[in-house]
């Protein structure tokens, strides 16, 4: 079943599919979480599947069975599927036992022998995430990406891609999965949305704080964690309206980076409603919106930026979003905006 985000990007794949111009290296990107992989795997089933990812076949049974994103409890270098021509590559246990942080120039080593064997059905290997390529496994990975064997297919799926090298991205052709908003993916968030708690939450508001990625919209519903981020909304949006809520700051006590990070959520969607001339489901996000020139969101958010970026420093995090918030309290009727200055190391 193709997700309701993912019909443009499969309609190229389905074109490419028809007209016999499915390339021997598909690079597939998006932000984290919006559904690469799951894209990539309904490729492959259309790919080898004669009734066009039916679900029953041996092929779709075999791809049902792989768990590829499992964590092993020890090393291996590449992971082999149930369909007997299909690899897998990732970032694994190393040596030590520890997660490696990067795909590693062996590991592609052994991913490319995989792939230059003779075989007579369709040779597929994937690796995620190729932004976690190290130099060296990149450039091991160029001469197969370059002379690739008849009858092979490797896919590649990069939150990133910017990361990766002009010679990689060069020798693919992208597809690419955009955030989403319509219709169709709220109906989706809502239809995973535990039926008790559908009353409780707004679809259409979970999807536009996850900046529209319908995965981190249901995930961010396990546990307490949206009940704590909507008190953190709630309060951010109170000072936006009512200034004095700004010295009541010390609600957000220990918690400095997760509300800053709320913030900048907030004025990303307020900066996209904006520009769309449209009203999104926070009534009090739509009044802000409604009094503050866009200039000052995007001045605001920079500011925001460079105080999540400062945070990982030895700045005085408190004060850095006490000055944050001043500005925020004041949005909607500045005359001019101001200069934030960076709070010194205590």
């Amino acid at each position: 079943m193709i997700l309701p985000w993912h019909q443009k990007a499969f309609a190229k794949l389905r074109q490419m599919i028809d007209q016999n111009h499915l390339p021997h290296a598909l690079l597939i990107t998006g932000v984290e979480k919006i559904g690469k992989f799951e894209l990539a795997n309904q490729l492959i089933k259309t790919l080898l599947c004669k009734n066009k990812s039916c679900g029953e076949c041996k092929n779709c049974q075999s791809l049902e069975k792989d768990n590829p994103r499992k964590l092993l409890d020890h090393s291996v270098l590449i992971r082999r599927s149930h369909y007997p021509n299909m690899i897998y590559c990732c970032n694994e246990l190393n040596d030590s036992g520890t997660l490696s942080k990067e795909i590693r120039v062996d590991q592609i080593r052994a991913f490319c022998e995989s792939l230059e064997k003779t075989a007579q059905e369709l040779q597929i290997g994937m690796i995620f995430y190729a932004d976690q390529l190290n130099i060296n496994a990149a450039n091991s990975l160029l001469k197969t990406l370059e002379e690739p064997r008849k009858n092979t297919l490797i896919i590649l799926l990069a939150h990133n891609p910017s990361s990766l090298p002009a010679t990689i991205l060069s020798r693919c052709q992208s597809i690419h999965i955009n955030p989403t908003f319509n219709e169709s993916s709220v109906a989706w968030v809502s239809s995973h949305i535990e039926e008790d708690k559908r009353e409780d939450f707004s679809a259409v508001q979970l999807l536009e704080n996850s900046h529209g990625v319908p995965f981190r919209a249901v995930e961010d519903l396990k546990g307490n964690y949206f009940l704590q981020y909507q008190n953190w909304q709630n309060h951010l949006l109170e000072i936006a309206t009512n200034p004095v809520k700004a010295n009541e700051s010390e609600v957000f006590d220990g918690q400095e980076l997760e509300v800053l990070n709320c913030l900048q959520q907030l004025v990303t969607q307020a900066i996209r409603l904006k520009t769309l001339r449209k009203e999104g489901a926070l009534l009090e996000l739509n009044k802000v919106i409604e009094k503050t020139p866009a200039k000052y969101f995007f001045q605001l958010l920079d500011d925001i930026n460079r105080a999540i970026s400062m945070s990982q420093t030895s700045v005085n995090i408190k004060l850095l979003l006490d000055n944050i918030l001043i500005v925020w309290s004041h949005i909607t009727h500045l005359k001019k905006y101001p200069v934030i200055t960076n709070p010194r190391e205590n």
